[in-house]
């Protein structure tokens, strides 16, 4: 479509096609009705109708709990929150001491190195003075000594004696802190609706929060818990878990519905390990860390390293809230039309499949789709006196038309207004007591079948009225009423154009000539398919021209051009 400005004010919508069937109506009904009752669960089920905001929070932990172990070598020790706690992991978490290694009575001085992190040597020039490396545990001086009655390993320089035993002992020293407690403090905030709560509700109390303890059925809310529970909701047991330490999530998720009566906002808790707790999986099973403890002995510093083991708990939260927004509404309404589509593809699939005539599909279609022709090609529909139907061929300039393979078969339709309009004049009179005849041909072409037609260099013009060997059409008395009968068609001249003049003559022919055309192509075709243009065969154009023909005998012949109207005629 060229572009401009006055298309601007046009307006353009899309064709319809309305089925009066109650079995199709009822189908499209239902569908309609499903895909509606879809929608709506889906709406109120994920809360379609509600604008949203994520959550941002921040959180503290404060753990309680007093254990006692008794250490070799170094007795009991008393574990307090400061002890246990061990240094900060960093934000949303806490540390708890479950199991310890100690090494006591450190000096700074000379020792030999733990194998398998020290060189085995066997004099002072398989050690380096000033080496060291990550697994070192001081600098090496130079010297090769002993280790123990069985080899030697190179001097270093670091806190003596040096650490020697890796494995945690079982079972865990301080198994006892799966009765510590922890109270998470979570403040929330979302922030475009500007709604502020923590998990600590409005309606807890002082005297309610020293009493009450997490559980998941009896009171799920509370925001105090004790770790043996937290890792036993995570399905682990605190007792192994301890011995080498690992890492626990703690997730808080916020689901907070904020619209009038229906709001809601309160946390739920759930709990899983984060790290592998296999020790044979990984390399680096459990977590663990050192702090040491410094005392001066006669003046010499000396430390207490410990090797401590625990459970890092990671709290996580994560949240959303909803609140009614008109807009959002009408953005999901607007989403969702596109799924009544469906409706029309399933009742299109329906109509297509052998659940339908034939006849029944072949008329949908033609009613639904308005094919649209490439401008190159030229589509003809040629009519047989033995077929009922009518064939759409595409012009070929090799084959004649006789032979051509039909694109398409359409039922015949007839022009009811023409009929009603030839009976009134036949009714009248207007009919002919001359006896048809055959009209034999001395050179019958080969592709001729009714032995009446006669050659022609023109391949869209080499077409038969028969399919099958047999009587021609032009033989028929019909054939003298409706298409030759002179009275009849001067009447149809004059029903055209009121006030012309039937005078002989020339013009007179040639307007008799293509009224005969006309008549037949009514006559035999009634309403042809769209886009595609009649061809009369070729025993019937000569019949006609033998009538009503040319002074100097020459006829232009079949000239296919693009037409619309059934009343145009393709020859001359």
């Amino acid at each position: 479509m060229p572009c401009k400005l006055l298309n601007l004010c046009e307006y353009e919508t899309h064709k319809l096609v309305r089925i009066q069937s109650a079995r199709l109506g009822s189908l499209k009904w239902t569908f309609n009705g499903v895909i509606l009752m879809f929608i709506c669960i889906v709406m109120f089920w994920n809360k379609e109708y509600q604008e949203h905001d994520y959550v941002v929070s921040s959180v503290t932990a404060k753990v309680k709990g007093v254990a006692m172990t008794s250490l070799p070598d170094v007795g009991d020790i008393v574990w307090d929150v400061v002890d246990y706690s061990g240094p900060s992991q960093g934000k949303n978490s806490f540390f708890v001491v479950t199991n310890v290694i100690v090494t006591k009575n450190q000096r700074q001085g000379k020792c030999p190195e733990v194998p398998p992190y020290g060189k085995v040597c066997w004099t002072d020039k398989d050690c380096v003075k000033g080496f060291w490396d990550q697994n070192s545990h001081g600098v090496q001086t130079g010297a090769c000594v002993k280790f123990d009655v069985k080899q030697k390993t190179c001097e270093v320089s670091t806190w003596c004696p040096i650490e020697t035993k890796k494995t945690p002992p079982k079972p865990a020293l301080l198994a006892s802190a799966e009765n510590f407690t922890v109270l998470i403090k979570n403040n929330i905030r979302f922030p475009n609706f500007n709604f502020i709560r923590r998990n600590i509700l409005p309606e807890m109390t002082d005297s309610y929060l020293k009493h009450c303890q997490f559980n998941r059925r009896t009171d799920p809310w509370c925001p105090i818990f004790r770790l043996g529970d937290i890792v036993q909701e995570a399905r682990e047991n605190f007792s192994e878990m301890a011995v080498e330490g690992g890492v626990i999530g703690i997730q808080i998720k916020w689901d907070c519905n904020l619209d009038g009566f229906l709001r809601n906002c309160l946390p739920k808790y759930s709990f899983r390990r984060l790290d592998e707790k296999e020790s044979n999986r990984t390399l680096y099973p459990g977590l663990n860390f050192r702090f040491a403890r410094y005392q001066t002995e006669k003046g010499v510093g000396e430390r207490t390293l410990f090797k401590a083991f625990g459970i890092r708990f990671d709290v996580m939260v994560f949240g959303k809230a909803g609140k009614f927004s008109i807009i959002q509404l009408i953005i999901y309404i607007g989403s969702t039309l596109s799924y009544y589509a469906l409706t029309t593809l399933f009742i299109d699939w329906l109509i297509g499949t052998s659940c339908f005539s034939k006849e029944a599909r072949q008329n949908y279609s033609e009613k639904k789709v308005e094919s649209v022709q490439d401008r190159q090609q030229c589509i003809l529909c040629v009519s047989f006196v033995d077929e009922n139907h009518i064939r759409v061929v595409k012009r070929s300039h090799r084959k004649s038309l006789q032979q051509v393979k039909p694109m398409s078969v359409h039922p015949f339709k007839d022009d009811i207004r023409h009929l009603s309009a030839m009976a009134g004049v036949l009714q009248k009179g207007h009919s002919i007591d001359k006896q048809p005849q055959a009209l034999p041909r001395p050179s019958r072409p080969a592709w001729c079948l009714c032995g009446c037609c006669l050659p022609s260099t023109h391949p869209q013009e080499q077409l038969c009225c028969r399919m099958n060997r047999g009587r021609c059409i032009t033989t028929s008395s019909l054939f003298e009423q409706l298409v030759l009968s002179r009275p009849l068609l001067e009447a149809v001249l004059l029903y055209r154009e009121p006030l012309c003049e039937l005078t002989e003559g020339e013009q007179w022919t040639t307007a008799m000539r293509h009224c005969a055309y006309n008549q037949y192509i009514t006559w035999r075709f009634g309403a042809p398919p769209r886009e595609s243009l009649p061809v009369i065969p070729s025993c019937s154009v000569w019949r006609i021209r033998e009538e009503y023909s040319s002074q100097d005998g020459e006829y232009t012949g079949m000239r296919p051009r693009r037409t619309t109207s059934p009343q145009s005629s393709p020859n001359t």
